[in-house]
């Protein structure tokens, strides 16, 4: 700073009107409130207008009319004045959003468990990214919880965004987390998280919200070769064994929220599962992610050239391949990607 003041004053010094020059020295305050700390932008406003008023004393010979020097000074010390201001401004509005940032994170952590998560059964780990990078919380969910029937694996998508979505998805969650442990059945767990989402949605209509569904995927792991899962109105699951890629047959029933409009109950399907195979789970914001010229992101064909990736690495690849994908101009939406790797040990 000090030698952009010293270069300032030399070529004012030199130039045979200085006002321009000083002009350059007058907007340095708005720079610094931009970039530095409260008492460096009073510093850097004052060292300014010190620089500018004694110029103007000094340069008095020039013939400028002293109503241009006064109105110089005034502006200077305005803007000075305006640039503190707008660095307390700039520097409150960033620790509230650091706070709001830290309880966000807090709440990720509570509400969407920290992958990886490794169980007797499995390994899963995954990537989960907002559309909205600041919100950290979106309408994708997932869970993993420990049953005395095995592992069981829970991926959804709420219909809608925003904070609507994010309640909806709190209360399949919480509910899932409450009922894994004590329903026997895949059947009745997901009977218990339908009417958590029909209680949420009577909640919505008392308070004029729109009502929301849940599609989503339940999985069952434990000792056996075959795993159970109930897919309620999800995308399959892909089963990755052997350096192939298989989508396991399954029964797609009604979203979470909306069996009372099914004709029948919700049908366990079962497939296997061999030690050392993995299970990829996603919601539609991998597979509807779009190109610029609207093309869906391919997830079978890229699935094939990643399969050799560890069950580690191999979310964040296709999550990062179908950024790429998409590129600046493409579609985006929250997306979940989990990898479910069965225990070669059990």
């Amino acid at each position: 700073m000090v030698s952009i003041t010293a270069l300032v004053m030399v070529l004012s010094a030199l130039a045979a009107s200085p006002v321009w020059l000083i002009g350059l020295l007058v907007f340095l305050p708005g720079a610094a409130s931009a970039l530095c700390t409260v008492r460096q932008t009073t510093f850097v406003s004052a060292w300014t207008a010190l620089v500018v008023i004694v110029t103007m004393l000094v340069r008095h010979g020039d013939g400028r009319p002293w109503l241009d020097r006064i109105l110089m000074m005034l502006l200077t010390l305005a803007l000075g004045a305006a640039s503190v201001y707008a660095c307390r401004h700039r520097i409150r509005r960033e620790r509230e959003m650091l706070r709001l940032r830290s309880t966000a994170a807090a709440m990720q952590r509570h509400i969407l468990r920290p992958l990886p998560i490794l169980t007797e059964d499995v390994l899963v780990d995954g990537v989960y990214e907002p559309v909205q990078e600041d919100r950290l919380i979106g309408g994708d969910i997932y869970d993993v919880v420990v049953s005395p029937w095995g592992t069981r694996i829970l991926i959804g998508d709420v219909q809608g965004k925003g904070l609507p979505a994010v309640g909806a998805a709190f209360a399949a969650i919480g509910t899932f987390r409450a009922t894994a442990h004590r329903e026997p059945t895949l059947t009745a767990l997901v009977d218990s998280l339908d009417a958590s989402v029909v209680r949420h949605n009577s909640y919505a209509a008392q308070t004029g919200e729109d009502e929301r569904f849940v599609t989503a995927l339940i999985v069952n792991v434990d000792a056996h070769e075959e795993v159970q899962v109930i897919n309620c109105g999800h995308i399959p699951p892909k089963l990755l064994h052997d350096a192939t890629v298989t989508t396991p047959a399954l029964t797609s029933g009604v979203p979470l929220g909306l069996a009372e409009l099914a004709a029948e109950p919700a049908t366990v399907d079962w497939f296997a599962f061999p030690p050392g195979a993995t299970l990829l789970l996603t919601t539609d914001g991998l597979t509807e992610t779009r190109a610029a010229d609207g093309t869906f992101y391919p997830l079978a064909e890229r699935l094939t050239k990643h399969v050799t990736l560890s069950p580690t690495d191999l979310p964040r690849a296709l999550y990062d391949d179908a950024r790429a994908f998409a590129g600046e101009g493409g579609q985006h939406d929250d997306v979940a990607v989990l990898s479910v790797r069965r225990s070669p040990y059990r």
